[in-house]
């Protein structure tokens, strides 16, 4: 227990200057939501940090943009320090705009459930503790509801997972965009700490898990 202490506090040190030199000006203002999404679907995910999240769903081919943000809580405009404290019920998630035409809305649950998080883990993903960090597919049709529903059931009766999943199936109410910080903070941040140790795996294990579905200049890495 001693050792993971140490370890999980060397990463949060060696993230501290980059974040808080990112903590800045307009840095700190929510960013927005796509102008454009003319032949777009959309499509809302909650699994842990959302910095992997967002680039494992950028590196599908077919989505367009990613945004991090909050979801499934009952304060308007929440702030990243207000969703950490836990005391609004968002959990950090990605918003996913996709051409259906390229990568279906089944795909997509397929990469989150099995390649962007555990669907296991209740209320943590790894070293992050708090309901913030929660499993969730929010729906937007009864349609989608359906779809996660029958994927459940299906990776639980295929046994891809020791445990049970735990994934709450919510509809979406409202998507808050967080701070412009937050955003593409993997790509902007490689060598930080935590993307390096933490989220640098689970982007890995996605690659290796869906080489089918990666963006041609992904999967020529």
């Amino acid at each position: 227990m001693k050792t993971l202490q140490l370890y999980l506090l060397a990463l949060l040190t060696a993230g501290t200057t980059t974040l808080a030199a990112a903590q800045t000006g307009n840095a700190l203002k929510p960013a927005a939501l796509p102008q454009n999404t003319t032949g777009l679907a959309v499509a809302t995910f909650a699994g842990g940090c959302f910095w992997s999240n967002q680039e494992t769903f950028q590196e599908v081919r077919g989505v367009r943009e990613v945004l991090s943000g909050y979801a499934g809580g009952k304060t308007k405009s929440p702030t990243y320090e207000e969703v950490a404290s836990g005391q609004t019920g968002h959990a950090e998630s990605v918003q996913v705009y996709y051409d259906p035409k390229q990568v279906s809305y089944q795909q997509l649950l397929d990469v989150f459930f099995l390649g962007a998080h555990n669907p296991t883990e209740l209320n943590y993903q790894g070293p992050d503790r708090g309901t913030e960090y929660r499993s969730v597919a929010f729906y937007h049709t009864p349609a989608e509801k359906q779809q996660i529903e029958a994927e459940i059931k299906k990776i639980n009766a295929s046994h891809h997972y020791p445990e049970a999943v735990v994934t709450q199936v919510t509809p979406l109410t409202q998507f808050w965009p967080a701070e412009q910080y937050h955003q593409n903070f993997y790509r902007l941040h490689p060598t930080q700490g935590y993307i390096d140790h933490v989220s640098r795996p689970k982007v890995e294990k996605f690659r290796k898990a869906f080489p089918n579905l990666l963006k041609p200049d992904v999967a020529a890495l």
